[in-house]
């Protein structure tokens, strides 16, 4: 799938992370399909650094009309695309001390009446969760349904779907400038030049900025940067700790394997788009607030790295034509929730352009408010 250019296609992806592989999937076997990579690994800035779960209040209520719908795909994909889903169980506890009663009380109530399986537990309860949980957390909502997802494993299978179906991925292929000609796009990739009918625009981060190399007004795209830590603890945790979740949003953390978390505290430092690392206050904010939950001694930090997260202004995703130019398809704006959306938003967008209406779940999505008219 890898190699040079062709001169010509009916359309080009711009960016081979989770959303452009996942549309390169579902376009393929309908439409030639060129998919470009400024780096030399597809997914090195956002997809390849996720901590991904299945998570379905994850995003908040705007998103899970998408994660939701994605769920299938995920967890019993056709044998054709893989032998296996790509979901493990998990389960989740979005928690609070005793002022953050009213903020557990809504989400449970903002997501149990969109079907979400979500229900209110005792602090007593949330303790056999967690071991060495801290007296002062004491209000909890549980996910039952939450899954991790393999992340490699998934972004490999669309690369081959895409593959398999006659499209090109090119590496090292930065989108240098696009200008409309005729009916459709003479684009710059890297050393060569490619016609295309439709442009797609699957950034992430450099979103606003392939917009700009095209001619097109951004939508206000702004990446930031997330810390994450693997941590070895001083004493035995169980792999199996459900997901936890600030309900006021200021850390998540889960098992990683026995004595090992994930954590992370949940930052969103504005930067312009580049390769990220981890800033030491940051580092050190994770492991002040995962103790102020739970009186694990940390015997030390194995793993620390940073990615990032872009987000419109409305922190929703945004894919389909452009306002203004209808050659143009927006394709980002993900957030932290672009992996478990992919098979829902991939399977809309590629509708739009040229593919059969997506079926099952999907197909009972609106993909109106995600639309880049909303900007106008």
């Amino acid at each position: 799938m890898t190699g040079a250019a062709p001169s010509a296609t009916d359309i080009l992806i711009v960016g081979a992370g989770i959303a452009g592989a996942s549309l390169a999937a579902a376009l393929a076997p309908w439409r030639r399909v060129v998919l470009i990579e400024a780096e030399d690994a597809p997914g090195y800035h956002a997809t390849g650094r996720s901590a991904a779960f299945w998570h379905e209040s994850y995003g908040g209520a705007g998103v899970q009309p998408l994660t939701r719908a994605s769920l299938k795909a995920l967890d019993r994909p056709p044998p054709e695309f893989a032998d296996r889903g790509f979901l493990a169980p998990r389960t989740a506890l979005t928690i609070g001390q005793a002022k953050d009663a009213a903020a557990v009380d809504a989400f449970v109530a903002e997501f149990a009446a969109k079907g979400v399986d979500v229900e209110r537990i005792s602090g007593a309860a949330m303790a056999e969760y967690i071991p060495g949980l801290r007296p002062q957390w004491s209000e909890a909502a549980f996910e039952a349904a939450c899954r991790d997802i393999d992340v490699g494993r998934l972004h490999a299978a669309f690369l081959r779907a895409a593959k398999r179906a006659g499209a090109t991925l090119v590496r090292r292929a930065p989108l240098r400038r696009a200008r409309r000609v005729g009916q459709g796009w003479e684009a710059e990739v890297g050393g060569s030049t490619v016609h295309a009918a439709l442009l797609v625009n699957a950034a992430g981060a450099w979103a606003d900025q392939v917009a700009a190399a095209a001619g097109i007004a951004p939508v206000g795209i702004r990446p930031y940067r997330r810390t994450m830590l693997q941590v070895r603890l001083a004493m035995p945790v169980p792999a199996t700790l459900p997901l936890v979740v600030d309900v006021g949003g200021s850390f998540y953390f889960k098992g990683e394997s026995e004595a090992r978390v994930w954590l992370t505290p949940h930052d969103e430092t504005p930067v312009e788009p580049h390769d990220v690392v981890p800033e030491d206050i940051d580092v050190a904010m994770a492991i002040d607030r995962l103790q102020s939950v739970v009186d694990w001694p940390v015997a030390r930090i194995e793993r620390r790295w940073a990615g990032l997260r872009s987000f419109t202004p409305d922190r929703l995703p945004v894919f389909g034509a452009d306002r203004n130019e209808p050659r143009f398809i927006w394709c980002a704006g993900q957030g932290g929730f672009g992996i478990q959306t992919a098979p829902a938003i991939a399977g809309l967008l590629a509708a739009q352009l040229g593919a059969p209406a997506p079926v099952d779940a999907i197909a009972a999505v609106d993909p109106s408010p995600y639309a880049p008219s909303r900007f106008d």
